[in-house]
């Protein structure tokens, strides 16, 4: 019937309200249902006044609103109220309906809701949206996955939606099934992680051993971001640093150096250390977070603990100049790590992810657009077996380009004691990387001394195991 909604939203939270007037500015008629009613009515009488958005005050109203088959997007909190609110519609749907979840949801979940929905006839997909609260409204990065069947019921207005490149491709395409889509998702989140904890410390070493002020420094980022650097975040952070208070003092400054986290780089460290994908900048990009939570343990710390003054005498410009070399190296290694991750976690699931087309919907309308990701897409699009990043030509000479600046960045950080968590973590992943022969075997030895835990032998064929008393009477 043409007087019947396209789609019905529960969740009239920022995204969720962007999102619907994204659809409604495309031509798509959407039904909005709330839990507390007062936030349907405001949404209505206020930013979707003079639209076709129709409201509901209860889930029954809602899907009667819709055309078959009926397509519900969740936007709400991650876990325990997403599956209440299937449980609520599930007798109110029938065979061959789509549940659409676009929270940040932990792709194990995804995963069990598919599977559970199609064993009832149902669909199920579970779409990452990125691009905060301007892409929702003007269009996002979306990361559909699930069921298969149900990407030709929701291509049209995902895609009309979705952020474009410049030749008119949208940012989003069908991932995989199952949790692919969220895991996409989480990943993307990881990265995220990555790239805002080397800017940070970029901005650190500047501020504390170069001594440049904001001002200097947001020109520095506004520089680079012209550059091999380009991204959003290096925009913003650039704006972030220009940005005065009241009284005309940099806001950056008056800002508490306290991370928050909503769990998506928790949960991709998590998959990492589960899958055993050695994910080490995103890891303490994490950690570097939880650290800054610590303020009242670190204030008493710095009464107490001793370290070297932080003092540059040299060439601050060409400091400067190393500094953009080496969050670009970082930069290659976070997303290395992340795409590690993918190739892993696709192999175990069979969800043959095209990590070329990956790359390509994320070089527009989500949080880490950048100039890199449409190298890394080229990258995947010559070998799309690609085992790391690091092997493809343009990569492998980016790095051997930065290194150099990288190493020295390293040096001057250390011996000033500004902490580089992230910067280092990558730098030692690429060392790790490149050698042929790693202190392992001695760590091998060491099990089996204390454990029995066996060896292999570089003279002896891969797959035979060797025990060794080393005592001679046998473990301790």
């Amino acid at each position: 019937m043409a007087d019947m909604a396209n789609i019905g939203f529960v969740g009239l939270g920022v995204m969720g309200q962007n999102l619907v007037m994204n659809l409604n500015d495309h031509g798509f008629t959407v039904a909005v249902y709330n839990r507390t009613t007062a936030t349907t009515e405001a949404f209505l009488d206020g930013p979707a006044r003079g639209t076709s958005v129709t409201g509901a005050r209860t889930l029954v109203e809602l899907v009667a609103m819709l055309a078959r088959p009926r397509k519900v997007m969740l936007m709400v909190k991650a876990g325990a109220p997403v599956f209440d609110l299937v449980a609520q519609l599930l007798p109110l749907l029938s065979a061959g309906d789509i549940i659409i979840d676009g929270g940040n949801a932990d792709f194990q979940d995804s995963m069990r809701l598919a599977a559970d929905l199609e064993a009832q006839g149902l669909l199920y997909v579970g779409c990452g949206v990125s691009g905060g609260e301007a892409g929702a409204r003007h269009g996002p990065a979306l990361m559909p996955g699930g069921s298969p069947a149900a990407w030709p019921q929701v291509r049209g207005m995902f895609q009309a939606i979705a952020a474009k490149l410049a030749d008119g491709t949208p940012c989003c395409d069908w991932v995989g099934e199952g949790g692919a889509g969220h895991f996409v998702k989480m990943v993307h989140n990881g990265i995220e992680y990555g790239d805002m904890q080397l800017i940070a410390e970029a901005y650190d070493l500047m501020a504390s051993l170069l001594g440049l002020t904001p001002d200097e420094m947001s020109q520095v980022f506004a520089d680079w971001n012209n550059g091999p650097l380009a991204s959003y975040l290096i925009e913003i952070t650039s704006a972030i640093l220009a940005f005065k208070d009241a009284d005309g003092t940099p806001l950056i400054e008056r800002i508490l150096d306290t991370a928050g986290q909503k769990g998506t780089g928790r949960l991709t460290v998590a998959a990492a250390m589960e899958i055993g994908v050695p994910l080490t900048l995103i890891a303490e990009a994490l950690f570097a977070r939880q650290l800054s939570a610590m303020k009242d343990e670190r204030l008493a710390a710095a009464a107490v603990l001793s370290g070297p003054e932080a003092d540059f005498p040299g060439d601050r410009g060409a400091l400067v100049a190393d500094l953009g070399q080496t969050l670009h190296g970082a930069k290659i290694i976070s997303h290395a790590q992340g795409f590690m991750l993918m190739r892993a976690m696709s192999a175990a699931h069979g969800w043959q992810l095209d990590f070329g087309a990956i790359a390509r919907i994320w070089q527009g309308g989500c949080i880490i657009r950048a100039a890199l990701l449409g190298h890394i897409q080229a990258a995947f699009s010559v070998q799309p077996d690609l085992v790391n990043l690091l092997m493809a030509p343009y990569f492998q000479a980016q790095l051997a380009t930065a290194q150099p600046a990288w190493r020295r960045v390293a040096a001057h950080a250390v011996a000033a004691g500004v902490p580089l968590p992230a910067m280092l973590s990558g730098l030692a992943f690429y060392d790790g990387y490149r050698r042929g022969r790693l202190p392992a075997n001695l760590l091998q030895a060491q099990r089996d001394y204390f454990g029995s835990h066996t060896y292999e032998r570089v003279d002896r064929p891969r797959g035979i195991f060797f025990h060794t008393a080393w005592s001679g009477h046998g473990t301790l």
